[in-house]
């Protein structure tokens, strides 16, 4: 988790010791079917792998065996465990899939429709393995997992094949419109801040990893391809420390 997916790993840190493991295995899982596309050659290898997610996500919720797999078998022991919402499992994959078109998303908004099924179906359940139920971290969770999608895409902008781009839409006005979207969300999400138990926080840090790309993204003019974007940010573990402590993601 450590390598492959620093910005999960650097949240769980923050989660009890006794959850931490549960959300290691729920953010490994999300990697696995996450790097589908750029581990194939042809989209039909892409669905059979997914198609074998399915079918172990489908095994752990009916109590059967799954297949021989340190995260599947990881995934299992805690969807019993915490007793996880199976809808968002089939949602997370059913976005991954659409990752093998190559077709720019329609609109904006469809855009928007992928960050939610592919992230905030994640922070929830996050939220589950974190004990917390209550409507207003899931209303800040749908917020902040589309806002960090739509920052996640735009700063692997340089890297990737797909298009990401809206149809009809320039690289820089595209660039330009998925920032504002996900500064809209990012906003929304500290609405009922008061009403959010402390517990809930290591499932919304993310929320910080957004916003700080979005404010750097802005200070390089919107310049997704600018290399200075591309180098982490080596402060990351202190910003999600003091958000952690103040409670103000």
């Amino acid at each position: 988790m450590r390598r492959h997916d620093r910005d999960r790993f650097q949240t769980v840190l923050f989660a009890p010791a006794a959850r931490r493991e549960a959300l290691f295995a729920l953010y490994a899982f999300n990697y696995e079917i996450a790097r589908v596309r750029e581990s194939v050659t042809q989209p039909v290898l892409g669905q059979i792998r997914l198609q074998w997610w399915r079918e172990n996500i489908a095994a752990a919720f009916e109590g059967g065996g799954t297949r021989h797999h340190p995260v599947a078998e990881a995934l299992a022991a805690i969807i019993g465990e915490f007793r996880l919402t199976r809808d968002h499992f089939d949602g997370l994959i059913d976005a991954r899939e659409t990752d093998l078109t190559d077709e720019a998303p329609a609109s904006l908004a469809a855009l928007e429709d992928y960050a939610e099924a592919s992230s905030a179906r994640l922070v929830w359940l996050a939220l589950e393995v974190l004990g917390v139920h209550d409507s207003a971290a899931s209303d800040a969770g749908r917020h902040i997992g589309i806002a960090y999608a739509l920052a996640g895409l735009l700063r692997l902008l340089p890297l990737r094949t797909r298009p990401i781009i809206p149809a009809g839409m320039s690289m820089r006005r595209g660039v330009s419109e998925l920032s504002a979207a996900a500064s809209r969300h990012l906003d929304a999400a500290p609405i009922h801040r008061k009403m959010i138990p402390r517990s809930a926080i290591p499932a919304l840090l993310p929320a910080v990893i957004a916003r700080r790309y979005l404010t750097r993204l802005k200070r390089a003019r919107y310049d997704a391809f600018d290399p200075a974007l591309l180098n982490s940010d080596p402060l990351q573990s202190w910003r999600l420390a003091a958000v952690a402590l103040l409670n103000r993601f």
